[in-house]
């Protein structure tokens, strides 16, 4: 535990100003950010996590940490659209299943297949530590980077 340089009063290692007198401490330290816990391309990598991706996504775009690194930030955008995707395919295409008549083909399910093989694909693409454009994803994430 740390004191106050000017009253003595006890103070945690991250306070900047002291409770009881206000005064600045010298060596205070800011609270480090959550993102910060992560290298880059494992925040990348995280993105794209099926069914819990755009959480990561959220906090990656969120933080400081990463707020200039245009690579992170990509990763983050294109694995919050894959979500998106995702979702559009669990929310629209799965109830018309039950509107249409004679054989089912299982469609929704492979939609969904195919999102998770290019989720898997995309975590090992950025796990190489570089942007890897998706046809419509990327071009939207590409634009929400453009954006500030």
């Amino acid at each position: 535990m740390a004191y106050c340089c000017k009253c003595g009063n006890g103070v945690q290692d991250t306070d900047r100003f002291c409770a009881k007198c206000g005064n600045e401490q010298a060596g205070s330290r800011p609270p480090s950010d959550f993102a910060s816990s992560f290298s880059p391309r494992t925040a990348a990598v995280l993105c794209y996590v099926p069914w819990l991706g755009w959480i990561v996504a959220i906090v990656v775009l969120a933080s400081n940490t990463f707020r200039n690194d245009r690579v992170v930030r990509f990763h983050a955008f294109q694995g919050l659209y894959l979500f998106v995707a995702w979702l559009i395919v669990q929310w629209v295409f799965k109830p018309w299943g039950f509107f249409m008549e004679g054989p089912h083909i299982p469609v929704v399910e492979i939609m969904k297949l195919a999102l998770l093989i290019l989720s898997i694909f995309m975590m090992v693409k950025a796990g190489e530590g570089r942007p890897y454009p998706l046809p419509v994803l990327g071009e939207l994430a590409e634009r929400s980077l453009a954006e500030k």
